[in-house]
């Protein structure tokens, strides 16, 4: 791809997610790091570098996820497909309640817990800007 090419597909990634992380709803003004396009599917796993293959992601969920397209669900100990912005809806994995994404389903489960999405600092920043 040429590195015009690439400039724009981040921008259309930016602008469809609205400047927020796809995976914990983190707004990038919130961010120390900037947000980052996350292959869903990893190229090592053939994903492509295209729109449809792409999710903001903040800094924290980018590195959780790495390569992963599956984890464990902690409550049956299965191996379960992570969540996947561009073919599932957010509100039927998971729950906004007090800055703490509560998961709603085996995939919802799998990807709070891989992508850390409950540690404490990052329960306060979301529960803070729900006051603001």
């Amino acid at each position: 791809m040429k590195p015009v090419r690439i400039a724009a597909l981040r921008r259309q990634v930016r602008e469809r997610a609205r400047e927020r992380c796809e995976y914990c709803l983190l707004a990038e003004t919130e961010a120390f790091f900037p947000h980052e396009p996350d292959h869903i599917i990893s190229r090592k796993h053939g994903g492509e570098t295209v729109l449809k293959n792409l999710a903001l992601a903040c800094f924290d969920c980018n590195r959780f996820k790495g390569s992963d397209i599956a984890s464990g669900d902690p409550a049956s100990g299965t191996l379960t497909p992570l969540f996947n912005r561009r073919l599932q809806h957010w509100n039927e994995h998971f729950q906004l309640e007090h800055g703490g994404i509560l998961p709603l389903t085996r995939t919802g489960r799998a990807t709070a817990r891989l992508l850390q999405v409950n540690l404490p600092h990052r329960i306060e920043i979301r529960r803070d800007r729900a006051t603001v």
